[in-house]
This record gives structure tokens, sequence and C-alpha cells, in this order.
């Protein structure tokens, strides 16, 4: 996988410092300071074929053959020399099962793999123009910058997918800030507006810095009009702006903006997201702190909860991973905190202990490392799933039994989704990805928080409904098939008893000159096939009126009423 290196950006890393140096820092009163704080983003999106263009392709190709070469794919660290090669990819490495390994890493040459060729099933690609955010959050007459760490796209061999990256830093901000970014930041469009015009839930402002501080891009939150005309005519919402920027050439499938890949959301307008918070005297954060920061809600009364003690009742339980928590012994180190609810993972420590805040060995080396890559394979088996779910929608919506085109569209169609479905199962799903104890254990809560399983379930099942339909609905065209070469052979045996029984010689043509001969044989040929052909465009009536015939409870009269139905005009 990539190089996430804590010396491929800004250092943020604080030295080592007291209590009481931390606590001259707190704003707000009782607020503790986050000393180092990671935001990372991530972002599924379902690619779309080009134009003509059918079935799963390697999109990716697109980027590197893009003029403009805005994103530039990473070099596998595994393809460097020994020198290059650190302890932390080892240590990143040895964290996963072998068949993850061969998922993330690929094999040695030489060595077959998934793919066939040794390589990772996972592609990265990465743009460096952008090196700040600046964010502009409501209620703040000054502007927040952060440095970004990576901005990244990940391609996934076979899967018409891609997962956008994007990790910021920050150092020493308020926790109301923080909290205000993990509620804002990863909006990809307003819910709404304010009555300041200001969109809803959203920063009042993003801009995209160059390293030179050049504006790049700016957000549009508060650009109601344009918002509403493309959910009125594309009934669609249209991505801000500075969204937009970032992903060029990518663009959105709706409209007419050019660009080399196309796609489709297949989430909620609120990205998924991870974060890392080294906080200054985490003692001092609240229970409502960490409901806050779990549920990624904006800043408020720290002793107030956000909602109710009867819903928060098991907070603990759901919530929180505390294997390392105990606020009753901090001094001794048990200080780390895990949170995780729906589409955001948190890590919470204290800024002073080096084994939180190391980026080599420490808590925050395996955060950008070994929790982002479980994050990314679980974000990518739920964004996977609901491709496919959306796909299955499609086909069953363009089914019309009464056109046989769409019929056999709809056949071929299930079948290459059963073929996808079988393929990502055999290739990208896993149970467990860790034997390490940690690792496994906060896959699993991502996994149950995220509901992939559920999801993954959902999918088979609609999968199995379809396969079945698809096998009843070829019985029953068996069946009506044998039916009518059953009437036909009835019917052809009355003829071959009536022919046989008066013997060949009917018409005794057989010293006729060869041109009559030829007449009597074609006129044969053609009565027979006339009465054969009207047999079978008769075959389901006449199928009918035999099981009549059969049924030794109904009438003569009614039998010959059916017998009659074979000829009566449907009304």
């Amino acid at each position: 996988m990539d190089d996430r290196a804590p010396d491929d950006a800004p250092r943020h890393d604080l030295p080592p410092m007291t209590r009481s140096s931390a606590s001259s820092a707190a704003v707000d009163g009782d607020a503790p300071l986050v000393r180092t704080f990671h935001q990372i983003l991530l972002w599924p999106l379902h690619l779309q074929p080009a134009q003509g263009d059918r079935g799963t392709r390697d999109h990716w190709e697109l980027l590197r053959d893009d003029p403009g070469h805005i994103w530039k794919e990473v070099d596998d660290e595994f393809c460097g020399d020994a020198d290059s090669f650190q302890e932390r990819h080892y240590r990143e490495f040895v964290t996963f099962l072998p068949y993850v390994q061969r998922l993330l890493y690929g094999e040695a040459s030489g060595h077959r793999s998934l793919q066939g060729d040794g390589r990772p099933l996972i592609k990265t690609f990465r743009r460096s123009d952008i090196a700040k955010v600046r964010v502009l959050l409501p209620g703040r007459e000054a502007p927040v910058s952060f440095d970004i760490r990576h901005i990244d796209l990940y391609f996934f061999h076979d899967l018409d997918l891609a997962i956008l990256a994007v990790e910021i830093s920050g150092t020493d901000l308020p926790l109301d800030a923080v909290q205000d970014m993990l509620h804002r930041f990863g909006r990809a469009y307003p819910a709404g507006w304010t009555a300041q015009g200001d969109g809803l839930n959203c920063p009042r402002k993003v801009e995209w810095l160059s390293a030179r501080g050049e504006v790049l891009a700016v957000s549009n939150y508060e650009d109601r009009k344009a918002y509403l005309a493309a959910v009125l005519h594309d009934r669609v919402p249209v991505l801000s702006s500075h969204w937009q920027y970032l992903l060029r050439p990518l663009v959105a499938h709706h409209g007419d903006q050019p660009g080399a890949v196309r796609f489709r959301q297949l989430e909620s307008y609120r990205m998924p997201l991870m974060a890392y918070l080294a906080v200054e005297e985490p003692e001092r954060l609240t229970r409502a702190d960490y409901v806050r920061l779990a549920y990624t809600n904006g800043p408020g009364d720290r002793d107030m909860l956000p909602y109710s003690e009867r819903h928060l009742a098991q907070f603990e339980e759901t919530a929180c991973y505390d294997k390392y928590f105990d606020p009753s012994q901090f001094d001794s180190g048990l200080s780390v905190r895990l949170l995780c609810h729906d589409h955001a993972f948190l890590m919470v420590g204290d800024a002073a202990r080096s084994f939180f805040t190391d980026p080599e060995r420490g808590i925050l080396g395996q955060f950008r490392h070994q929790y982002f890559l479980l994050a990314l394979i679980v974000h990518m088996h739920k964004a996977a799933l609901l491709m496919l779910s959306d796909r299955m929608v499609k086909t069953v919506t363009d089914l019309d039994t009464d056109r046989p085109e769409t019929v056999r569209r709809f056949r071929t169609e299930i079948r290459v989704l059963l073929e996808k479905f079988l393929r990502f199962t055999h290739r990208y799903w896993f149970q467990d990805v860790s034997d390490q104890v940690q690792a496994r254990n906060v896959y699993r809560l991502l996994m149950q928080h995220i509901g992939t399983e559920r999801l993954y379930a959902d999918v088979r099942d609609e999968l199995q409904d379809m396969s079945a339909y698809l096998d009843s609905d070829l019985l029953r065209r068996q069946s009506m098939t044998f039916l009518r070469f059953t009437v036909a052979t009835i019917i052809g045996l009355i003829w071959t008893c009536a022919t046989g029984f008066l013997g060949m010689n009917v018409i005794a043509a057989a010293d006729e000159p060869l041109g009559i001969r030829i007449f009597y044989f074609a006129a044969t040929v053609v009565a027979f096939a006339v009465v054969t052909f009207y047999t079978l465009a008769k075959s389901q009536r006449i199928a009918n009126f035999l099981d009549v015939l059969t049924n030794e409870r109904v009438p003569w009269r009614a039998k010959g009423q059916a017998m009659l139905e074979i000829w009566r005009r449907r009304r």
C-alpha cells in the first residue's frame, strides 16, 4: 500500500510536555486542548462505464492517460530497495492474515496471485498540488488552517468502485473547533440552509490552498439557487465546487461536464471519517464530550448530554472500545479510548504519552497505517455491496415481461451480477483480517456499526431470489416447449395411424413422371408442415382440451365445448 510516512508531510509531533505546560494552553475554561488532530475522510464512489463500454474496466487507466496528469500512481513500497523499506512497513504487513496480505500487497514476482501477475488488487493514485485547507466555521471570525497529509484515490480490481481518502492534520486546536470539523467538514453538499443563508451543518467556507498559499478552489455551500436548480432538473444533488475541483477529472454522471471518469454517489452526502485526537489531560473530557465525538456532533454544553440518558444507556458498551481506557488509572497509561458509531471511527488519548503520539511505533503510526487499512477494507465492502444492490434495482426496473428483449437482458445481467458477487466474495470478503486481538476486535466493531454483514446477507438473498426466478422461468419455458411438442406428437400420431392403416399407396404415383412425384412430395410436406405449425399455434388450447377429455368426472357435453374452444376467438 501507499507509504504514509511521517516525514512526507510537515511534522506535527509534539515534544514531551508536562501537565503544567499543557494546562496553561487550555481554552474555554475547562475544555482541554487538542494538541494533535488528524481527520481522514473516506468517500466511496460508484464509477460508471464509458459510453458504449460494457462491464467492468480498469478505470485507473483513464487517469494515467489524462493530459492534466493531476493524479499520479503511488509506487508500492515493496518495489523499492531494502534501505527504503522501514519498520513501519513491516509492522503494517504482519498485522494482517496471509489472504489479506495478498489482497493489499500482492505476492512476490514469480508467484501467482489473485490478479495473476503478483500485484495487489488495489491501485492507489495521489494528487500533491494541494498543500493546505482553510476552513471558516460558523460562529468563528477567523478561519482555521489544516495541513493536507494525503489526497488519494483507491481503485479496486474488477470493481467499478473508487474510494477518495483525504487526510488533514492540525495542532493546538480548541476542542470545540475539532468537534465542529468532525461535524461539518466531510459534507458533499448542504442538507439545507440557515436563515442567514449558510449551508446547514456545513462550514461557511472551505478553500484548497497550494504550497505557495494560492487559493485553488472555494466551496459554494451558500449558493442555494444552484443546488435547487440541480435537483429540479437532474433529480440529483450537485457537489460543492471545492469537492468537484478535488475529484477532477472524475465528474458526476449527470450533466455535461467533460471528464475522463464519471461516478455516482453510493452513500449519504456525509462522508465516513476517521479521526485521531491527542488531548491534553484527557481525564477532563466529560461523558458528553465523548458522546459528541463518537456521534460527530457539533460543540455544546460539556456537562449536558446531546441525547437522552435512555438513548445513551448502552453507549459505553456499543460505541466504545475501552480495553486501554480507565479514568481511574490514567497515570498508569490506560488513557486510550476508541470510539465507533455508524460512519465514524475515532481514537482519543493522552498527548503527554509518547506511546500514543509516536508516529513510528505508537498509536499515531497505527492509526495512519493499520487502522486506516481496516477502515478502508470495511468501507470498500459496504460500497461494493451497495453498488451490486443498486445494479439489481436497475435491472429489475428495466424488466418488462411483455418485451422479450428486456427479459433476455434481465437474464444476462443477473448472471453477470452473480458472477461479480462470487468474485467479490472470494477476493474481498473477510470475516477476520488479523490475529492480533485489538485489530481483530476493531475490525469486527467497524463491521457491526457499518452493517456490512447484514448488507452482505441481504444482497446474497436478493441474488439467490433472482437466481431462483431465472431457474423457475427456465423450467416453465422448458415445460411449455415439451407440452407443445407433446400435443404435436399426439396430433401426428393420428396422421401416422391413418396413413399406416391405409398404406402408402393412397395416391398411386410410382409410375408418374419425376416432376409430378416431386409435386406430390412437396405438396405433402407443405400440408403436414401447415398442420404441424397450426397444431403448435393451438397447442395451449389443445392441451386444455386433452386435459378435459381425460378427466372422467367431466360430462361429454363439457368435453365437446372444450373441443370447440380450440377454434373460438378470444375476446
